[in-house]
């Protein structure tokens, strides 16, 4: 079995079959996508697996929250004997008793059918790891240096087999970083701001572009989970909206509140961030954007773009296209339908050309836990534990 696996949130298999069709097509892949909707995973099929994964990096990817390579399909498997058909299947890549895996994961789709095969994924990755290394597989300590194992439930009798390079996929299990809601929270939004800038900004980028001092525009602020998250980094937030902040917000000292519409305020000068999470039209929100890059308003802005029920990924594209041909300069942009994002994907769009992050530290890629995103105090929004789905975090 050869060719890519991706995991995507439950619902959006057809605009990430779409996407990977599209960019393979680009590439020059003649493979076809095989996803059922609800189902929470993709499989692109058809193609040098190996050469495929290189011509889309995950760090391009706008609807994958992880990027695997398949190795090999099970069926059938016996529940008494998992493990021996699996190291069957494994058994070509042995290297003459030098480990091929740097460690293994035991995964399962995030959607209705597969969260009920939570436990067996915990209880078989402790079972799996001695016999890898036993079989000379699998490296005494985890390690990211050699590819990663990742065995996939679909069903207690069905796997999938699949390989990730450290550097070139998500950190977390299921592509989903480690987050939790603190009490002073003024919204659940903060959650997806903090979680954009774990996963479309690189470490190092983290370093430099959020330092103390430094200015931002949050449009449509209200109650003030984003501005309170930029104020948390001790950046100096201008937060636009007619509605009222959270007390927790204003409390912070360097939120200052300008009842005024988002779509028509302009600032006085430029600053550093613009961030956006109003609830409009993608195309408009988009214009609006492209908008503060060509009157050299900002530098760097995240914001959230809500996408329609029908044809999505077009709608994507067309306003990832709408911001280069409207910014009047040179944008580099990131985009991402992160964790708790919802019927809608997050942009990070930077002026200028921007050198593509270093292996190992990509965004997408970074190895920060979730809450220390440097330089600030203490965590924004997190405190190292995946948010309770019952919490509300889908």
């Amino acid at each position: 079995m050869d060719g890519l696996l991706c995991w995507c949130r439950a619902g959006f298999e057809p605009e990430l079959a779409a996407e990977l069709s599209a960019r393979a097509a680009q590439a020059g892949f003649a493979g076809y996508a095989r996803a059922q909707r609800g189902s929470g995973h993709v499989e692109y099929l058809g193609v040098d697996g190996a050469a495929l994964s290189a011509a889309l990096p995950y760090s391009t990817l706008i609807f994958a929250r992880q990027k695997l390579r398949l190795l090999a399909e099970l069926h059938d498997l016996d529940p008494k004997d998992r493990i021996a058909p699996m190291l069957a299947a494994l058994a070509p890549l042995a290297d003459g008793g030098r480990a091929c895996f740097g460690d293994v994961w035991v995964e399962h789709p995030d959607s209705d059918a597969g969260k009920p095969l939570a436990g067996l994924a915990r209880a078989f990755a402790n079972a799996l790891r001695p016999a890898l290394r036993q079989r000379g597989l699998l490296t005494a300590a985890a390690s990211a240096k050699l590819p990663r194992l990742h065995v996939c439930f679909l069903a207690g009798d069905h796997a999938l087999l699949a390989v990730a390079d450290p550097h070139d996929a998500a950190p977390w299990p299921l592509g989903v970083p480690r987050l939790r809601m603190l009490a002073e929270v003024p919204s659940r939004s903060a959650l997806k701001l903090e979680e954009a800038l774990l996963v479309l900004l690189g470490d190092r980028e983290r370093e430099v572009l959020l330092q103390p001092g430094m200015t931002a525009v949050d449009l449509g602020a209200a109650p003030g989970g984003w501005s309170w998250v930029l104020a948390r980094q001790q950046l100096r937030v201008t937060a636009i909206d007619n509605g009222p902040l959270a007390a927790s917000a204003l409390a912070t000292g360097l939120i200052e509140h300008v009842r005024a519409d988002g779509f028509h305020w302009q600032p006085p000068k430029p600053v550093d961030w613009l961030v956006c999470d109003m609830v409009e039209s993608p195309r408009r929100v988009a214009a609006r954007i492209a908008q503060w890059f060509a009157q050299g308003w900002c530098e760097r802005a995240i914001f959230n773009l809500k996408l329609p029920m029908k044809k999505r990924w077009e709608e994507t594209s067309l306003c990832l296209d709408l911001l280069h041909a409207q910014a009047g300069r040179e944008l580099h942009l990131r985009a991402r339908q992160l964790y708790h994002d919802r019927e809608e994907i997050t942009v990070f769009a930077q002026a200028g050309q921007s050198p593509p992050p270093p292996a190992g530290e990509g965004w997408g890629g970074g190895r920060s836990r979730a809450g220390t995103l440097p330089p600030s105090p203490p965590s924004p929004a997190s405190g190292g534990r995946r948010p309770k789905r019952s919490a509300g975090a889908d």
